[in-house]
């Protein structure tokens, strides 16, 4: 019964967010503990609008069956205001890619099916080989690692592709993501009717075709009402011309803070929902999903990365700011998806540390462009942005090191991925 009152509370608290747009959190607290800490705290959370700066933790206390119980802390957070997510997106895109599988429940038709993406409307591109997998193939799992791992951009649009605009859209709002919306392909300039066209793909057993996804069609629209769409004094356009006009995202991706915790949330802990609540996967979805979010570059044979390029903290921004030449604590694995991109810089987080128990939900955008031009690729990522996420995932850490808890938590299935 207690259990039951759990699940309802949560998925209220959720629910009422989503509508009213104004959380009941806890702001104070991170408040408190950030400006406890000089440097490059100051400048940023002396001028939060500034830096556009939105965070929000979740502290996990497990109960006696290791259930786990949230308690959620804000930092300006304002599902309103529009920042740009990026990358953001590709992971939500992964775990749909997934469910939509198992709901065709097409026999010999799995992640691992070889996926030869056509063309059928201007822009559309084919694929028929994957040099990096290790079949010489492309695949949904492969595409999910290499979005998992890099944050691969062609993967993602090709399970946007798989996906259709209409259904990920439809996924978002039945998860509770009701303040978000994918609407394009990333960094191929994906706009107007293009974006509204999904390639036709057939998926493959060796020689015998297992299933065939037709090219599809989307007619809708998905308005938000958000304030600071328009932004900055000039942009960079596709052919690399100046145009001194501020910069309209009114057309692009939201995923906000909120629904993207909640969202990591549903998939770290599919246990704290009623099933119905809970994605469509399987646990070798869930494997899989775990695995390439938490593990380095260098740890992946395929796809094979250069150290030069894909360093071990390439993909990990709180704690460890994308840092070069450092090298990870073996304690520790955190399960994230970043995103950066027009000055933003967001990750989505959950950190996890095996010797000392620790395990927390971290979720945090800090954006700046000091001359307010939009894709013109100047933007101060390495001064400001990694810095400050880099310190913010380390204040909360030790914060969670010396935190009290009643139930240590039970993290073997996780530790076991490695």
């Amino acid at each position: 019964m207690k259990t039951s009152l759990l699940f309802t509370a949560l998925i209220m608290s959720s629910y009422v967010f989503a509508q009213t747009g104004h959380p009941k959190f806890n702001t104070r607290f991170l408040k408190k503990t950030l400006k406890g800490h000089h440097g490059i705290f100051d400048s940023i959370l002396n001028h939060p609008q500034n830096k556009e700066v939105q965070i929000l933790y979740t502290r996990i206390d497990r109960d006696k069956n290791n259930i786990p119980h949230f308690t959620s802390y804000s930092y300006n957070l304002d599902p309103e205001w529009y920042f740009y997510p990026a990358s953001t997106v590709k992971l939500p895109a992964s775990i749909f890619a997934l469910e939509k599988i198992n709901e065709l429940n097409i026999p010999g038709f799995t992640s691992k099916s070889v996926m030869i993406t056509d063309s059928s409307f201007a822009g559309q591109t084919k694929v028929k080989k994957d040099a990096n997998s290790a079949s010489g193939l492309p695949s949904i799992e492969h595409y999910i690692k290499k979005i998992l791992l890099t944050s691969d951009n062609d993967a993602y649009n090709r399970l946007f592709e798989f996906l259709g605009r209409e259904e990920i859209n439809r996924k978002l709002k039945a998860n509770g993501a009701v303040q978000s919306r994918i609407l394009n392909r990333l960094a191929i300039g994906d706009a107007g009717e293009s974006r509204r066209h999904t390639n036709p793909i057939s998926f493959y057993n060796g020689k015998d075709l297992v299933y065939k996804k037709p090219a599809l069609y989307d007619s809708n629209d998905y308005p938000l009402p958000l304030k600071n769409m328009i932004r900055g004094k000039g942009y960079t356009d596709g052919r690399g011309k100046l145009i001194m006009e501020p910069y309209n995202f009114a057309d692009n991706n939201v995923y906000t803070i909120w629904d993207q915790q909640l969202i990591m949330k549903k998939l770290m802990f599919p246990e704290a929902y009623p099933k119905a609540e809970q994605f469509n996967l399987k646990p070798d979805d869930y494997r899989l999903i775990y695995k390439y979010m938490s593990m380095y570059p260098a740890e992946s044979d395929f796809p094979k990365y250069n150290p030069g390029n894909f360093w071990p903290t390439y993909s990990k921004f709180l704690f460890y700011g994308r840092e070069k030449d450092v090298s990870p604590n073996p304690n520790i694995r955190i399960f994230n998806k970043y995103g950066d991109s027009y000055g933003y810089v967001i990750d989505n987080s959950y950190f996890v540390d095996f010797d000392n128990k620790v395990e927390f939900l971290l979720t945090a955008v800090v954006q700046s462009n000091e001359d307010g031009i939009y894709n013109d690729g100047i933007y101060e990522y390495q001064t400001i942005c990694y810095p400050f996420l880099k310190e913010l995932g380390r204040v909360i850490y030790d914060h969670e090191l010396k935190r009290n808890k009643k139930y240590l938590p039970e993290l073997s299935k996780l530790k076991s991925l490695h």
